[in-house]
């Protein structure tokens, strides 16, 4: 009888592998008809969530942003201290890190900030002296005072000016006034609660770093203990691919922008622009984003300019496009590379994308994302080639559109062959070219 028993028992796994599959298919279609039909919720939901979590998201930028600063420092102190107290090194090289990172903001805003009053409150004055300037121009103009028809259309439009002001006064500031505190409160709200989460996230980044090797080996426990040793390894591969790839991008990427700012200032002074520092920091600050931002901080910038003196405004655009054309062939190759390796074609796709998602930091992170989103489709794609015995289909693309330094997989069975297995492709020099 146990015999029959135990004959019967494998019979049992196929039923319930259908049952399982069929209902996780139906949690599944549950779940996409919830999203289709209950959105507006969902993204509330979200929001909820995202607006409690700020003080980690904070911290882990913050500890993320730091990370390579602390590794260094911790390098440093293991020259000078014995490895049995390894607490005390990573104590002190997270408060090093720490203290490094707050005296940095505080270095930068004690020069940025009194600067930026002073080039403000001149370009209110230089404003306002141009205006006056071009008024008294204008009441002694000739032409002007001998033409009653020019005189009768100005006097017409400063009446027509005059009482939309009145009108607007009157019918829409004054009633909508408590609205305007309303807002005006909610600002105030909104900048205590950033501040609030700003000092938690500090928090939060120091122990982040101070227990960032802990952290890891729990994810990697987690992720032994879900995945078989052959997807966990990809997977970690893929981790360390996106943490490369955000890690030397965006880093890279503030450093070019804060050599950019250093070279515009030093020009700005050089050749005697107004507004040298402030003009400075816009430059250097739209330049982390990729493709648009020269574009970006050049606008407001020259308008600036143009504001206190039309023909130096002139004098700025061309020096904004030599300082441009330096930071695209030289600088910017030197620091950053080939980090993402992708196509000008995919760098905008990337920054129009998520840059329409999560706005300005959308446009800061898409590249990268988008370029882990790449090699993952990549590998995929190389894998089904493989499988199908397709090889040669990869042969001939990398022959008309592959870069010369890629390197095409050797041929090898699909059973024998890893899910994503790429072979020679390089994940530490990626070149995307499909």
């Amino acid at each position: 009888m146990e015999s029959i028993m135990m004959d019967k028992k494998p019979h049992i796994k196929p039923y319930l592998y259908g049952m399982l599959a069929g209902f996780g298919a139906i949690s599944l279609s549950i779940i996409f008809f919830f999203l289709i039909y209950r959105f507006d919720g969902f993204g509330d939901a979200i929001s909820t969530l995202t607006g409690i979590l700020m003080p980690f998201i904070y911290g882990a930028v913050i500890a993320y942003l730091l990370k390579p600063v602390c590794n260094t420092i911790e390098s440093f102190l293991r020259r000078f201290i014995p490895e049995k107290m390894h607490g005390l090194v990573n104590v002190l090289s997270v408060t090093l890190t720490i203290l490094f990172g707050l005296l940095l903001i505080y270095a930068l805003c004690m020069m940025i900030i009194p600067q930026l009053i002073t080039s403000v409150t001149t370009l209110y004055y230089t404003a306002q002296r141009n205006l006056a300037k071009f008024v008294q121009w204008a009441n002694h103009v000739e032409f002007i005072e001998n033409n009653q028809q020019i005189m009768d259309m100005l006097n017409s439009a400063y009446a027509t000016i005059s009482t939309n002001i009145d009108d607007l006064i009157k019918t829409r500031l004054l009633p909508s006034m408590q609205n305007i505190v309303s807002g005006a409160a909610v600002g105030v709200l909104n900048v205590v609660t950033m501040a609030k989460n700003l000092i938690i996230g500090i928090i939060v980044a120091v122990y982040m770093l101070a227990s960032r090797k802990r952290f890891v080996q729990q994810a990697k426990l987690v992720l032994y203990s879900i995945f078989k040793p052959r997807w966990a390894e990809l997977i970690k591969e893929e981790v360390k691919y996106a943490d490369k790839m955000f890690g030397g991008f965006i880093n890279g990427k503030i450093m070019d922008s804060a050599i950019i700012g250093v070279l515009c200032y030093i020009g700005c002074l050089i050749f005697k622009f107004p507004s040298a520092l402030l003009v400075s920091v816009i430059i250097g600050v739209t330049n982390v984003i990729p493709f648009f931002g020269p574009f970006i901080g050049a606008v407001p910038a020259t308008l600036l300019i143009l504001i206190q003196n039309p023909i130096k405004a002139l004098w700025f655009v061309l020096f904004v496009l030599v300082l441009q054309q330096l930071d695209g062939n030289v600088i910017g190759p030197k620091i950053l590379g080939n980090t993402t390796g992708l196509s000008s074609f995919w760098v905008l796709f990337a920054i129009l994308l998520f840059g329409g998602l999560w706005g300005f930091v959308g446009m800061i992170v898409g590249v990268p994302l988008f370029a882990v989103i790449y090699d993952v489709i990549k590998k995929l794609v190389i894998y089904g080639l493989k499988r199908n015995k397709e090889i040669d289909l990869l042969q001939t693309y990398h022959d008309n559109f592959g870069d010369p330094e890629d390197d095409v997989p050797v041929e090898t069975s699909a059973s024998e062959a890893p899910p994503v297995e790429t072979n020679n492709l390089s994940i530490t020099k990626p070149r995307h070219s499909m």
